[in-house]
């Protein structure tokens, strides 16, 4: 008989603890694969979501919280400043590009950002809408590609936004005893409904937060609210620097000065990552005690086979099968077992990743691509095979030290 087919007959023969060991690998190689591609994804998507703004000023506060709002769209922004903060920076001359932004509203969850148009020209180049054309009008929008694919919204179509950074979903339960402000917020959604936007384009996919928000003009929330010129505020400045220098010289000027900060970009988006980093030492942790476990049952199920394979190798060897063939059979069993446990974690693993990319999306913006294939899959496929193997030696090791007549007779 053939070394694989008594690998295979030995495997069908102890059915169930061979499923049970590969789907102890399988569940160890899907959740490695599915942590590998989720923290790839945060770090490319940290990397390219600010593009070349490498600098933003906003209200004081967190810097994070600032960077996270402005170019990830998650969270609250740190407050509003002064319109004329936008001209004092567009006037330095070591500022290449600078955009107002506008934030505070959304529409079904998705944030309404008002920008001007030349952003999408600074940041993507010249890549063209997917569909339709950017907007020159108050109420005029073009939508991220999730937002179109998630809502089903087209070129004409038109809606209302909501007050705030998330849909309420019932506007009318308010405590009693807060008459004033229960008739303002009742004002700011009477503002709100009657203020109608309409769909000029749809972005193409960018994989950046951008593909789940709302752009239109940056006087939008002047329009809805009826704000005359001396009370309009805006809450950011993205700034593209000439130089890095020019980035720190702007740091230096606006920092700290009447409610306003200044926040390197990548400074607080690795401020982020680090926070990550934590993270996955402890998910790392966890992983290396599954490993532990997938081992261990890998090992069992070959003692087990031992104990009940000792008259049947006793038998082979008095036949005239090596020492050698012993060992092989042994440890050419664990490796089947491992390898199947293998295929199977990393199809359940992109399979994983498939299933949750819209609402890791939708949540986090973290965009992440189910069918990637890095370099640390092949680590993995090693790493996986090598605990096979070493967990396979020590009951074959056993069985090949032992004599053919010790091994018939017990």
């Amino acid at each position: 008989m053939s070394l694989f087919r008594l690998t295979i007959r030995n495997v069908m023969h102890r059915r169930f603890l061979s499923l049970l060991t590969v789907c102890a690998v399988a569940v160890t190689v899907a959740f490695i694969v599915l942590l590998t591609l989720s923290r790839e994804s945060v770090e490319q998507g940290a990397k390219k979501g600010y593009g070349p703004f490498d600098l933003v000023i906003g209200a004081a506060g967190s810097e994070t919280q600032l960077v996270l709002n402005t170019f990830y769209h998650i969270g609250a922004p740190t407050g509003n400043i002064p319109l004329s903060i936008l001209e004092q920076v567009q006037q330095d001359d070591e500022v290449d590009q600078a955009f107002a932004m506008t934030t505070g509203d959304n529409y079904n969850g998705f944030p309404i950002v008002g920008i001007d148009p030349g952003y999408f020209v600074t940041r993507y180049g010249g890549r063209n809408l997917q569909e339709g054309s950017l907007y020159e009008h108050t109420g005029e929008t073009i939508i991220g590609s999730y937002v179109a694919k998630s809502l089903g919204l087209q070129v004409g179509d038109t809606f209302s936004g909501a007050h705030g950074l998330v849909q309420e979903a019932d506007h009318g339960s308010l405590e009693t005893g807060h008459a004033e402000e229960e008739e303002h917020e009742g004002g700011e959604e009477h503002a709100h409904e009657s203020f109608h936007y309409t769909v000029a384009g749809i972005l193409p996919p960018l994989q950046t937060s951008d593909d789940r928000a709302v752009f239109t003009t940056v006087d939008y929330a002047w329009a809805v609210h009826g704000l005359s010129q001396e009370k309009r505020e805006i809450t950011a400045v993205l700034v593209k620097p000439v130089s890095l220098l020019g980035a720190h010289d702007l740091k230096e000027l606006f920092d700290g000065s009447n409610g306003v900060q200044a926040a390197y970009t990548s400074q607080a988006v690795s401020e982020v990552l680090n926070a990550v980093d934590q993270g996955s030492r402890l998910l790392g942790i966890l992983t290396a005690l599954c490993v532990f476990l997938a081992a261990i049952t890998i090992l069992l199920s070959l003692v087990a086979a031992v104990g009940e394979r000792t008259k049947d190798v006793g038998l082979l060897r008095l036949l005239g099968k090596s020492r050698a063939y012993v060992w092989m059979s042994l440890t050419s069993e664990g490796l089947l077992v491992t390898m199947v446990g293998l295929v199977l974690g990393l199809l359940l693993g992109h399979a994983g990743a498939y299933l949750l990319q819209d609402t890791l999306f939708a949540q986090a913006g973290i965009q992440i691509n189910p069918y990637h294939w890095t370099a640390e899959h092949w680590l993995i496929a090693a790493g996986t095979l090598s605990v096979g193997l070493l967990a396979s030696l020590g009951p074959a090791f056993r069985m090949y030290r032992l004599h053919p007549l010790a091994l018939f007779k017990s």
